[in-house]
């Protein structure tokens, strides 16, 4: 069959092109390699090609012009690159890899790079920062210690404590924070968190609410005391045997079980609010209070940590004292936990960072408590004040001169409501 169109032949001269051919180019042997648009079987007719033209042995292929054969031949024709990539001409900004024009910026590669190097960056700053703050948890409080304990209910409930530890506190700090020097720790706060599927309810239990001390386990002797019916405040539960008695005494006298324990002293609470770069606080009525260090006039105003902390301890300037003191207590940490979940905060690792040390440093968990665990709690914490959220003081009925009396019927509802993660109705003073 012939490969020509129009009559041509591969062989005009004598010389046949074709496998066996010494010094004949492979490439030429066929046409359409050379020639796409021509002859038969293409739609588009022109002109026979010049014999001048033809890919004989030693005969050269001119280089394609925009003019010339009166236009007849377009730029079809193949420059002289048998094996070239596309149409000749050098136009339209195709590189074929041998320089022939400038590439193309291939941005979709690009940014497709750039999306997964900020990736991986962001993952493994994640786990450093996962393991950093990991190994910053202090687990020393053991709740398997505690005996006899309520069953489980619905949600999670978190039993957090302020100690007054003077911990890692020179005596300039102990000065200046109004601290005292006493030794050992006690509770300055104490309050229950329930977070559940109807929202974070957040009960203060004064420190001078009556409670009685039931049986226990030793946390270092591992000796069971027994009960004897005997009836003190609440914070001299943790005086006399630390975080697992007052859990167990919490325990006994709420009927409510409690799943994770978190405390944190004098010095981590104002090195937080330092860190975040003070808490925003509208304070209602002006008060003082010389031992505290208190001095706070009414209107919005932004509290540092040394102001913070006398803030939450105040109570002598109160007529209700303890109740009163922890209205505020509820109500800066519900304030402290909003301003700090903020992306000027979790997005700016010169005040994530800082932050998260000054509480990790100084707070002490029990040891099932995992960072998970810590940040839900720190979100209901900030779900407090929402529409959902609920803060209040357990309920009382009376004093029995000096120590605050629970209201019973009140908490046996508050407690049935928590277990059962119900919207808590119960109000509390």
């Amino acid at each position: 069959m012939n490969e020509w169109p129009n009559g041509w032949s591969g062989d005009q001269n004598g010389n046949r092109y074709g496998r066996g051919s010494s010094g004949d180019p492979e490439g030429a042997r066929a046409m359409p390699q050379v020639r796409r648009d021509a002859g038969p079987g293409y739609q588009r007719q022109e002109p026979a090609m010049p014999p001048s033209m033809s890919p004989r042995r030693g005969a050269t292929v001119p280089p394609q012009q925009s003019q010339g054969y009166d236009d007849a031949y377009d730029d079809g024709y193949n420059t002289g690159q048998v094996y070239g990539g596309g149409r000749g001409g050098g136009g339209g900004g195709y590189d074929d890899g041998y320089g022939g024009g400038r590439p193309r910026p291939q941005w979709g590669r690009r940014i497709k790079r750039t999306l997964i190097a900020l990736v991986v960056v962001l993952l493994v700053a994640s786990v450093a920062t996962y393991f950093w703050a990991d190994g910053k948890l202090r687990r020393q409080v053991d709740l398997s210690k505690v005996i006899e304990r309520p069953e489980e209910g619905d949600g999670t409930n978190y039993l957090i404590v302020g100690s007054d530890s003077r911990e890692g506190m020179s005596a300039e700090d102990k000065k200046k924070l109004h601290t005292g020097s006493a030794e050992g720790k006690r509770t300055d706060s104490m309050m229950i968190l329930h977070d559940g599927s109807n929202g974070p309810t957040l009960i203060s239990l004064p420190r001078d609410s009556d409670v009685e001390i039931p049986s226990f386990v030793g946390s270092d002797s591992g000796k069971k005391y027994p009960g004897t019916g005997r009836h003190t405040k609440l914070n001299a539960a943790y005086a006399e045997d630390g975080p697992e008695l007052l859990v167990r005494t919490v325990e006994y006298n709420t009927k409510l079980h409690i799943d994770h324990y978190v405390e944190i002293g004098f010095a981590g609470f104002a090195n937080i609010v330092d860190a975040i770069g003070g808490v925003e606080m509208d304070i209602p009525k002006a008060f003082k209070d010389k031992d505290s260090g208190a001095d706070f006039k009414a209107g919005k105003q932004t509290l540092d940590g040394q102001q913070a902390l006398a803030f939450v301890r105040t109570r002598h300037a109160f007529a209700t004292q303890d109740l009163e003191r922890t209205k505020n207590q509820q109500k800066f940490l519900a304030t402290l936990a909003s301003q700090t979940a903020t992306p000027g905060t979790v997005l700016n690792p010169f005040k994530l960072y800082p932050t998260m040390g000054a509480g990790l440093d100084t707070l002490i968990v029990d040891k099932d408590m995992s960072l998970w665990d810590l940040g839900q709690m720190f979100f209901a914490m900030k779900d407090v004040t929402g529409g959902d959220g609920k803060s209040m003081n357990m309920p009382v009925s009376g004093s029995n001169g000096g120590n605050l009396v629970w209201d019973k019927a009140k908490l046996q509802q508050l407690v049935t409501q928590l277990k059962n993660d119900e919207k808590v109705t119960v109000s509390g003073d």
